[in-house]
């Protein structure tokens, strides 16, 4: 065990957000620590790194163990530039290197007396910068800084230049390099683009400390946690496995948890009943029998009513007009702001009810695609055409539908005067805002808020074809879920931008990633896209001509979405093709085992003609299952070449 916390307590005036919080961490676990927001997950780890006190309770780190933490908001500060200050974290190397370096001079001029303790000197230092990889750490500084997504050409920056988002990643850069024996991640994804989360990923589940990570991020914890600990109402659970299995599990607990309390209401209810009848009878007898039952009412360990969750509440998106089967035709559409190109020539068709995700690193016009169809912003060249009777219902991140002087309440009453009170209020708690909040002018929101507001209207609009940038941002994790399943039957269609992959993962049916100014697309979501990503994009955008395969020299279109599309249903065909003779082998197997279970029996073993009867179908069934068997090897070697 390298870290343990014991029966942590914190209160913020009256709001208890710890009550007695207790678990422990192993060394070389990855856990995630998670909760709604407000639960005190950036509490605990504040108070795991004293910068907090906790009122109540330990936090113990094992002997000698070292401790690292990134939190949600940095403020570098200094002259240095990013490089430097990642750099900085090997301290102890760079002063080490220097004085070898200083050693090899010296040998060079010394008396021979002073040369055999230099020589002494040089050779302990030197094993001693060998055995902390001394000869890679400038290398291993420049992979860290590559794979959190900066470009050689920016390591000369200086870091008082940087953004808080910049400033994060090189904060982070600086936490990996110097590999505590556990490591505190505070929201470490925020700042991170798609190929840079997927490094970080790799790079934590083969880190050989132990990780506690704070995360909304779904996708990243499936791949890297093995154990999640839940605050949940101030209280720790803990859970075995990645997310989607505490997902499972949690589900299946809150609703033993929600019938207990219900049950248990549902019996003092039935003993209060009968107490104030016992009472109505004002006899001697019957009132005496009424205060023993208030005697038992009162020794009962009442349950707490467990904290409302929104997953029941469900969100009904319905177009009011259908439209046709082509919904956006796009062709030879190219983008560039001064000497930066975005993307050049591009190309793709949008069909009625695709949900498509249109994913691909920061900065390379994904936003910019959405701002030039929905004409906030025009081409340099090409040209977009929508589909009969297609209603567009936009998303930006920049909120220019709201009127600040309304409330919260009143931007959507105004927007949907047919909907009731009630209604409004379920939509809004959907989005997070709940009693008072929905009485907040709109003036007085921050950005993510007024975010949350715009994405609330445009769910209760008719629009047949919803265009959304970044919609989940700001956004919880029970939030997002009520979105994803209002997005999964929706009968319109949707293209959004998104850094979720988990959203996507459950969304997106197409994936478009703007890769090298070119479009890639996936017929799937982004496991799919997961699995195919360095063929497609070595095929249709690779970085040079070089890159492009002798076999793909033909192929001229960059979204042959039609071809990957059969490809994809060949798959499924294949698939499936495996399944029934999976199913009919198990049939065949268990009618033999059901055949050599009858044949013993008394009654049949003395009846020749039964037993002849059921001789003759178990040879036909093991020739049956003779040509199973070679028909699933032969399926299951096709699958595996595909």
């Amino acid at each position: 065990m390298i870290l343990s916390c014991q029966n942590i307590s914190k209160s913020f005036g009256t709001t208890e957000v710890l009550k007695n919080a207790s678990f422990h961490i192993e060394a070389h676990e990855k856990a995630a620590l998670i909760g709604i927001n407000g639960a005190g997950k950036s509490t605990m780890l504040k108070i795991i790194m004293h910068r907090m006190s906790a009122d109540e309770g330990d936090v113990v780190l094992a002997k000698d163990a070292t401790i690292g933490y990134l939190a949600q908001h940095q403020d570098i500060i200094g002259e240095q530039t990013i490089y430097e200050e990642v750099l900085s974290a090997r301290r102890n190397l760079v002063e080490m290197e220097s004085k070898i370096r200083t050693l090899e001079l010296q040998m060079k001029s010394a008396s021979s007396e002073k040369l055999e303790k230099l020589m002494a000197d040089y050779t302990r230092l030197n094993q001693s910068f060998e055995m902390q990889n001394g000869y890679a750490y400038r290398s291993e500084v420049t992979g860290v800084l590559k794979g959190l997504g900066f470009e050689e050409t920016e390591f000369s920056k200086l870091v008082s230049t940087l953004s808080g988002g910049q400033k994060t990643r090189v904060a982070l850069g600086k936490l990996l390099i110097t590999k505590p024996d556990i490591i505190l991640l505070d929201e470490p994804t925020n700042h991170l683009d798609m190929e840079s989360i997927n490094w970080l990923e790799t790079y934590l589940i083969n880190y050989q400390g132990a990780v506690v990570i704070v995360s909304h991020d779904r996708y990243f914890l499936d791949r890297v946690v093995t154990k999640v600990i839940e605050i949940d109402g101030g209280r720790i659970l803990e859970f075995g496995g990645n997310y989607r299995s505490y997902s499972e599990k949690k589900a299946v607990i809150r609703r033993a948890a929600m019938n207990a309390y219900l049950n248990q209401q549902q019996e003092i209810k039935h003993q209060e009943d009968v107490i104030t009848k016992l009472k109505s009878f004002n006899r001697e007898k019957s009132i005496k029998r009424a205060e023993s039952r208030e005697k038992m009412l009162d020794k009962i360990d009442r349950l707490d009513k467990p904290v409302e969750v929104k997953s029941d509440m469900r969100i009904e998106l319905t177009p009011r007009i259908a439209s046709g089967n082509d919904v956006l035709h796009v062709e030879h559409l190219s983008k560039s702001f001064g000497s930066q190109t975005l993307f050049t020539d591009l190309n793709f068709d949008i069909k009625r009810k695709e949900r498509v995700a249109l994913i691909g690193n920061n900065g390379t016009g994904k936003t910019t695609i959405l701002k030039i169809l929905n004409q906030i912003i025009p081409p340099d060249t090409g040209k977009f055409t929508l589909g009969s009777k297609v209603q567009i219902g936009y998303y930006d991140q920049e909120h220019h539908v709201l009127h600040y002087e309304k409330t919260v309440f009143e931007e959507i009453s105004d927007a949907y005067p047919g909907l009731n009170n009630t209604k409004i209020r379920n939509v809004l708690a959907a989005f997070l805002f709940t009693g008072d909040d929905v009485l907040k002018p709109i003036k007085s929101l921050s950005g993510g808020e007024r975010g949350r507001v715009s994405l609330a209207k445009l769910m209760l609009s008719e629009a047949n074809f919803l265009i959304l940038d970044e919609p989940t941002n700001h956004l919880d994790i029970v939030s997002k879920e009520i979105l994803e399943n209002a997005l999964s039957s929706y009968t319109g269609t949707v293209l959004f931008v998104s850094h979720d992959r988990y959203f996507i993962n459950q969304t997106a049916t197409r994936i478009l990633d703007l890769m090298n100014g070119q479009l890639v697309n996936y017929i799937g979501n982004y496991d799919y896209y997961r699995e195919k990503k360095d063929i497609l994009t070595k095929a249709y955008a690779p970085k040079s001509s070089e890159d492009v395969p002798l076999a793909s020299s033909d192929a001229n279109s960059k979204t042959d979405w039609k071809r990957q599309k059969q490809e994809q249903a060949e798959q499924r065909k294949l698939e499936n093709a495996i399944k029934k003779c999976e199913n009919r082998i198990e049939e065949l197997e268990s009618k033999d085992d059901e055949i050599d279970k009858e044949i013993i029996l008394p009654e049949v073993s003395t009846d020749v003609a039964r037993c002849i009867e059921l001789s003759e179908e178990k040879a036909d069934i093991a020739d049956e299952l003779e040509k199973l068997y070679d028909s699933w090897e032969k399926l299951s070697e096709k699958k595996e070449k595909r």
